[in-house]
């Protein structure tokens, strides 16, 4: 099994970023983690801040990988592209957050992702992209 994790703007920064939202573990100190896991899996790793970059990568494994794990971050809440990339591949796509947007502020409230994925992960902290990987495994 091929799974990618996708991470939007500012993810970069995990670790830094509003700890007390995020935590103190950065992805790259995660992401390890995960690969020992779940050591069945062929997992990988791709994060942009640029909103084109994240749907050229959409495209580009939507129809070979067997499944996409999408933190898109704000543009979650704005990118009418993602979205439509989302819903444009054959790939199953989970859409996971970090937070539990529903507890922020009302903006965060609305996905544009979220009527094109699988299912939505969110507030379980990074742990979130390990039930959306269990996910794929459970099908």
């Amino acid at each position: 099994m091929k799974l990618i994790i996708i991470n939007g703007p500012n993810l970069n920064l995990l670790g830094k970023r509003e700890p007390e939202v995020y935590g103190n573990e950065t992805f790259e100190t995660y992401f390890p983690l995960l690969k020992a896991k779940f050591k069945e899996i062929e997992l990988e790793y791709y994060q942009s801040n640029i909103e084109g970059e994240l749907i050229d990568k959409i495209q580009e494994v939507g129809f070979s990988y067997d499944g996409i794990i999408l933190n898109a971050a704000a543009y979650t809440h704005t990118s009418v592209g993602i979205g439509d990339a989302v819903k444009a591949v054959l790939t199953p796509v989970v859409e996971v957050h970090i937070s539990n947007t529903f507890s922020r502020e009302e903006f965060r409230h609305h996905s544009y992702i979220s009527s094109g994925a699988k299912g939505v992960v969110l507030g379980f902290g990074l742990q979130s992209y390990a039930l959306a990987i269990l996910s794929f495994l459970q099908e």
